[in-house]
């Protein structure tokens, strides 16, 4: 009995990964309906995660969303066996680092680069070609006392996308930001922290721009 008791106490203080049910029911989604190779990978938080009629917005391209809320670049790191590779994706576009930032105040910008760096450097070791497009952190307000991390990082992962053909930075900082150089106010929703549609509508054409051309499907010829 005291054996059973101690067993159950310590299965039960076992804690559960962070996103791992959200990283299952991606899994268990893939398992029943497969998709299909070589679509254009969006993964990353949030700001990925809600935007659930990202297709639409991108009619030129097949899109798979693969972001979960919350999420910080580590999060990427331990998920990325089940969120990056198994798509054989077109473009991975990335967007984190902001959670990073704002979950430990003692990280500094280039501490998240670094660890930016470390994805970046496991997805070439497996995909060397493949192209990725990184969103720069936007300047939501409920997070402007942050602003200067937040440059801070899109300028390391700006440089570094100078000197590497196969990185594209995307810049969203400033086309969010008002004639005050403030982020505009009704792009967001109630939190200050994430965008409504408009918002989305300002990311559109300049994540389009940076997209890459998919190959159209070969057509099957039937012969009389």
């Amino acid at each position: 009995m005291v054996l059973i008791s101690a067993l159950f106490f310590a299965q039960s203080t076992v804690k559960e990964a962070p996103f791992a049910k959200e990283i299952a029911a991606f899994v268990a989604a893939d398992q029943k309906n497969p998709p299909a190779k070589g679509q254009i990978l969006f993964v990353g938080s949030s700001s990925f995660a809600r935007w659930t009629d990202v297709q639409t917005y991108f009619p030129k391209h097949k899109i798979i969303n693969r972001g979960f809320g919350g999420s910080s670049i580590t999060d990427l790191i331990r998920y990325q066996d089940q969120v990056i590779y198994p798509y054989k994706p077109a473009q991975i576009v990335i967007y984190c680092g902001e959670n990073d930032l704002a979950g430990d105040p003692k990280l500094s910008a280039y501490d998240v680069y670094l660890r930016f760096k470390t994805l970046y450097l496991n997805i070439r070791s497996r995909m060397p070609s493949t192209p990725v497009a990184y969103v720069a952190s936007k300047p939501s307000p409920s997070r402007w006392g942050m602003r200067a991390k937040n440059i801070a990082l899109n300028g390391w992962i700006r440089e570094q996308s100078m000197s590497d053909r196969n990185l594209t930075f995307i810049d969203v900082w400033e086309p969010m930001l008002d004639k005050d150089r403030r982020p505009i106010a009704d792009i967001f929703v109630e939190d200050n922290l994430h965008m409504n549609a408009k918002g989305y509508k300002i990311w559109a054409p300049i994540i389009e721009a940076a997209l890459v051309k998919q190959k159209e499907p070969a057509k099957v010829v039937v012969k009389p």
